[in-house]
């Protein structure tokens, strides 16, 4: 099997399943095909096509996606195939692709995440919920036989632009689905996770997508080319600095978002304007956010729409659905396994019909309450579908996992002090996989984790084999007391289930021993008390660095160990900590500086992680 090119590699790394959000052109009659050059308040036109069943009499809903990865094919004479659940083609649903702003063959101009305006002064005043607004009025009355309602899906970065396109709700929008939505590019998502650039995807991305166009639907080039030459990890690592991005022979100050994140490199007021959550106000459209359990990108954005959605629009229908998927994994056709882990079930055919289409044809075509629990969500490990009225689950109860002496992980916390070490080197950082890492696969998330645990500078805190099955549900939050030799360290905080002997995998691929990854997470230990004003490391004083890893609904079955790995380097997913406190973006070489880490457990700096377990 070849292995993508970094031109391949570029929207496998950040858009993860293309299928899912571009089908591929095809002939279909079903359908009549409509192109529109609709115009926005401020006289911008933006190109929509717009696909009316042929053969379903009656009146339509309409569901539409908004996207930058381009709403062709182009022409009245092509046509393209449509995702989701066959019932919604049966039952004549209308569908309708637009290109935003400065992409594909809209006019004006194209901004990442553009800032939602909290006040409109002017009339001609827009962001992506005024062009969404704009869209949807235009629709419901110039599109032959349609209902007049309209529903908005996508996936990653349309997902984003479906969250911001139910803000201040046109009437006519009933019901929005953000899947793997862009959310917060600093503090997760894409980008960033807690301020740790995931230098590998957005070096990747933006060198194809950030390419300048010769006008509204002319040819793209990328900004650069490069050849990883089979060998992810010893090309970034040979990149050097990150500064060294800049070079002509990379981004050379062509990019306007790389430069913004040069420009950012805390969460100040660029990055918080840019915070879909943040803004999720002012909804009265039903939302229904769906994401992968494995989802490399994304997973932040789909937890914490949920979330916000929630707090900031009381009495709306707002429902969750995680799944066992990757980045768009459940667009697919099948869903039964990811990379060696089996799930028991077709989950992408069971949330298509069962969840997706249920949702929105309760909203489109019926009385507009989906008869859906507020969270339906996937149990790995158990391999079954669980729904809950809350999400995290209220029957959940906080429960921590101390690190004790000889790397065990126990319920109850040593009495006594110690301390385990490890040599941090960012010449010889922890890679995110075993083997040789090629494009960022998007199975990294269930990796096994053994090639970590052989390493001298990765500590696993394992418990013993289990007495009976443990579900770990809802957020989980590290809590290390750490003390260093630097002024700044990376921690990576990684939970494993060891699978007993005789385990089978895909194709009874033997998985005896195996330490499965369920979650992983980074911080950059300067943003511990604060993202917008960072702070050093005092060497030798033990310091308390808390963080959040994303949720989970994860079973632990009888016989399995849980494990919990604790790193300072994650490459080159993550940009290797200097461990020199400063302006990553603007440090040298002379400030890459070894490090001895400290990880204090028991006493008063009883180092662990806490959960909610589920009993029963």
């Amino acid at each position: 099997m070849k292995h993508p090119t970094p031109t391949v590699a570029l929207f496998l790394a950040l858009c993860g399943t293309l299928a899912a959000q571009q089908p591929a052109s095809q002939p279909n009659t079903e359908y009549r095909k409509i192109e529109a050059m609709i115009p926005m308040r401020d006289g911008i036109k933006l190109y929509t096509a717009i696909y009316v069943p042929t053969n379903r009499p009656g009146k339509h809903p309409m569901l539409m996606e908004r996207t930058g990865y381009g709403a062709g094919p182009y022409g009245e004479g092509t046509r393209r195939s449509h995702r989701g659940s066959p019932k919604m083609r049966d039952a004549g649903y209308a569908f309708v692709y637009q290109d935003v702003r400065g992409r594909g063959m809209s006019e004006g101009e194209f901004e990442h995440i553009r800032p939602q305006l909290a006040i409109r002064w002017l009339p001609h005043d827009v962001d992506e919920s005024t062009d969404t607004y704009d869209t949807v009025d235009w629709l419901i009355k110039n599109v032959p036989d349609n209902n007049g309602r309209v529903g908005q899906w996508g996936i990653s970065y349309p997902g984003g632009y479906a969250a911001l396109g139910a803000l201040n709700t046109h009437p006519a929008l009933k019901a929005i689905s953000p899947q793997a939505p862009t959310a917060d590019w600093f503090l997760g998502d894409d980008f960033h996770h807690n301020g740790v650039l995931f230098l590998q995807d957005a070096f990747s991305f933006l060198s194809g997508f950030d390419a300048p166009r010769s006008g509204p639907g002319g040819p793209r080039s990328r900004l650069f080319s490069f050849n990883l030459d089979g060998d992810a990890y010893k090309f970034f690592l040979d990149l050097g600095p990150i500064r060294n991005t800049q070079d002509e022979r990379y981004f050379g100050g062509r990019s306007r978002f790389w430069n913004d994140m040069f420009r950012h490199g805390t969460y100040d007021e660029f990055w918080q304007a840019r915070s879909v959550p943040h803004n999720m106000r002012n909804v009265t459209a039903a939302v229904l956010t769906v994401g992968g359990w494995f989802d490399a990108e994304d997973l932040y954005g789909a937890l914490n729409v949920y979330k916000a959605t929630e707090a900031q629009n009381k009495g709306i229908f707002n429902a969750l659905c995680m799944g066992p998927w990757s980045h768009g994994g459940w667009a697919g056709p099948v869903g039964d396994r990811l990379g060696d882990v089996l799930f028991g079930s077709l989950t992408s055919r069971h949330y298509q019909d069962e969840i997706e289409f249920k949702f929105f044809d309760a909203c489109l075509r019926g009385d507009g309450k989906p008869a859906l629990a507020e969270a339906t969500v996937f149990e790995t490990g158990a391999n079954r579908w669980r729904e809950f009225d809350a999400w995290p689950p209220k029957g959940a109860t906080s429960t921590t996992y101390s690190f004790g002496p000889g790397e065990t992980l126990a319920l109850s916390p040593s009495g006594a002090s110690g301390a385990d070490s490890y040599e941090s080197d960012p010449m010889k950082p922890v890679p995110y996989e075993g083997g040789t890492l090629r494009g960022r696969s998007s199975t990294y998330m269930i990796a096994d984790q053994r090639f970590a645990d052989e390493r001298p500078d990765v500590l696993a805190y394992a418990s013993p084999p289990l007495e009976q099955d443990v579900t770990w549900a809802g957020p989980v939050r590290a809590n290390l007391f750490v003390e260093t030799t630097g002024t700044d360290a990376d921690f990576v905080v990684k939970i494993v289930d060891v699978q007993p002997q005789g385990t089978k995998g895909v194709q009874d691929k033997d998985l005896s021993d195996a330490q499965i990854l369920v979650r992983g997470e980074i911080m950059r230990a300067k943003f511990r008390n604060s993202y917008s004003n960072p702070q050093p490391l005092t060497p030798g004083k033990v310091e308390k660095v808390s963080f959040a890893l994303p949720d989970v609904l994860h079973t632990f079955k009888k016989g399995h160990r849980i494990m919990v790995q604790v790193q300072s380097s994650w490459f080159p997913l993550a940009d290797r900590n200097p461990q020199t406190f400063g302006d990553i973006y603007s440090l040298g070489p002379e400030a890459f500086v070894k490090s001895t880490t400290r990880i204090h457990r028991g006493g008063t700096s009883p180092s662990g992680v806490e959960v909610g377990v589920l009993r029963g």
